[in-house]
């Protein structure tokens, strides 16, 4: 889709909306787009075989010309993992983003060998201008270093987009500028886009001190103990802390996974993480004692590949369980993932393992990068918007959201829960939904394929991966309308050969009645064929097994 109205400014989101994850929206003004953020969400178990879901990029394909920048708001994977992707599919003119957020992306490039020279680093007293747009910074507290939300003056108005934000009056790094935030509310803003995730939890978020000090806790109460201590890699904070514990403890660092290696190294390199000279190899960790060294490591998940699941399986090759290990699940569970930390978790009890984690030790292990109810109520009354556009959450979180906007005096009209795909139509201050849209589906990476996976391969897995699949191999002379020789079966994932010995035959008997018939009383050739085993193989297997496995014919034509 092509807008023709360059007097309107449009709002357009492709991703962020119904999900918490691949957040990406475009400011479009006449001839110029400014896209903000460019994000991923990681499948759900139902999307079997996809590595990634992006969000589709066919309105930016359509209007590559007018793409002028793209904003990034900070350095985690649903603001920044589709990059990749995005510049194998269009082109960039720039990249704008924080200078942690910039080597990550910059990495990320270099991991999938993708030159691109135009990606630079702001701060909060940059200012972009282009010929419709005027764009400026402000800092903002988030579990990762440099996090920032932007604000941009259009003709018809201006916009401001929180990025992923919390409240902290205690923070381990930088406060939000909560005086520039004032200070663009009394310029006049016209629309608020704010980040919506933890609208459902009352109060104010946790400070991430108040982890600091219950870390602390532990560590004091177990000095001759090793301590292995899991988070997300991208909590660049809480790593912070964690090695500033370290070093008031005397203890030595050994760190395990790639990511978790990487985003320490860059934090390093940024001055975000102090006492680099506590980092020591796995070699040189076996020779110390016990308390002198903390492992710091992925699999705060549970994820089957991450360091603590494989540590805690004992297929680690250079971490073994001892039986007085400390081990610290400093996160949540992300939704979906309770049943593998379970997993994990009763794996290290098996082995004596003493586990602490935010639900079982009195203090606080974990908090959220993300506002409460509260802290969204102080983000509307800095910047005091005429309307609001909750983002990043899904519906229930945007619709708590919107009543939370309600409630601090924005009149209902004047919220907009949307869906990905919806357009909001900026015109002399005043917002409009408007009836334009553009196409807001998932897109599935698997492996190296970029939306070649769509819902019928996936339908396809699911049947696949609940009821298997049934091979009918067929020998035919078309020529002389005649069936070779018995069909052969194969089955995967439906039943066991061996032990259906009598189904099989059945299966065979009535595939050889299914050709036989078609091949005497038709004309049709092969697609016909298979068309036929196909429906009636599926209604014989529902009927004898209660299971539909996906039907696969395979008739060869031997012409003697």
């Amino acid at each position: 889709m092509k807008f023709n109205k360059p007097i309107e400014t449009k709002i357009i989101v492709l991703g962020g909306l119904g999900e918490v994850g691949k957040n990406m929206y475009c400011l479009m003004h006449g001839d110029e787009i400014v896209i903000i953020d460019a994000g991923i969400s990681f499948p759900e178990g139902e999307l079997l075989g996809i590595d990634y879901v992006l969000p589709d990029f066919t309105f930016l394909k359509e209007n590559q010309s007018k793409i002028k920048c793209l904003i990034i708001t900070h350095g985690h994977e649903d603001h920044i993992g589709s990059i990749p992707f995005l510049l194998q599919t269009v082109e960039i003119p720039a990249i704008y983003a924080p200078n942690q957020a910039k080597e990550l992306i910059a990495l990320k490039l270099e991991d999938r060998n993708i030159r691109y020279d135009h990606l630079y680093a702001y701060d909060d007293k940059t200012k972009i201008k282009l010929k419709n747009f005027e764009i400026e910074f402000f800092r903002t507290t988030h579990s990762i270093p440099d996090s920032h939300g932007v604000y941009l003056k259009t003709p018809n108005g201006s916009v401001v987009t929180t990025g992923d934000f919390k409240f902290d009056l205690t923070p381990i790094g930088p406060m939000a500028d909560l005086h520039k935030m004032a200070e663009l509310g009394k310029r006049g803003v016209d629309l608020l886009i704010s980040d919506s995730t933890n609208a459902l939890n009352e109060g104010m978020s946790i400070s991430e001190s108040k982890v600091d000090d219950t870390m602390m806790d532990i560590f004091n109460q177990y000095p001759n103990r090793r301590i292995i201590i899991a988070t997300f890699a991208s909590n660049i904070y809480r790593l912070k802390h964690i090695f500033e514990t370290c070093y008031k403890h005397n203890r030595k660092i050994c760190i395990f996974g790639r990511s978790m290696e990487n985003n320490i190294q860059i934090s390093i390199n940024g001055g975000y993480i102090n006492h680099k000279e506590l980092i020591i190899t796995p070699e040189v960790a076996n020779t110390l004692k016990p308390g002198e060294v903390t492992v710091l490591c992925t699999g705060s998940q549970g994820e089957p590949l991450a360091a603590l699941s494989r540590i805690a399986d004992g297929t680690h090759k250079q971490v073994s369980l001892r039986p007085d290990d400390i081990v610290i699940f400093s996160s949540s569970p992300i939704p979906g993932n309770a049943l593998s930390i379970a997993k994990t978790i009763n794996k290290l009890y098996l082995k004596g393992i003493q586990v602490f984690t935010n639900s079982t030790f009195d203090g606080d292990l974990h908090t959220s990068g993300h506002a409460n109810e509260e802290e969204l109520k102080l983000m509307i009354r800095l910047i005091m918007p005429k309307y609001v556009m909750p983002f990043h959450g899904d519906y229930r979180m945007l619709k708590k959201h919107a009543n939370i906007a309600i409630d601090c005096g924005i009149p209902k009209e004047n919220t907009f829960v949307l869906e990905n795909g919806d357009v909001l139509t900026l015109k002399d201050h005043v917002i409009t939904k408007s009836r334009e849209k553009v196409s807001g589906e998932d897109v599935y990476v698997d492996g190296n394929r970029i939306g070649e996976v769509g819902g019928v391969v996936i339908r396809d897995r699911k049947m696949m991966s609940n009821d298997g699949i049934l091979v009918v191999i067929a020998n035919i002379d078309f020529s002389k309308r005649k069936l070779l020789i018995k069909p052969n079966i194969t089955t995967r994932g439906f039943i066991l050969v061996n032990e259906n010995e009598e189904l099989i035959k059945q299966i065979e008997t009535t595939a050889t009645e299914i050709i036989n018939d078609f091949l005497t009383n038709t004309k049709d050739e092969i697609n016909e064929l298979k068309s036929k085993l196909i429906s009636e193989l599926i209604n014989f297997t529902e009927e004898v097994t209660g299971r539909r496995p996906i039907i696969l014919p395979v008739i060869i034509d031997i012409k003697k």
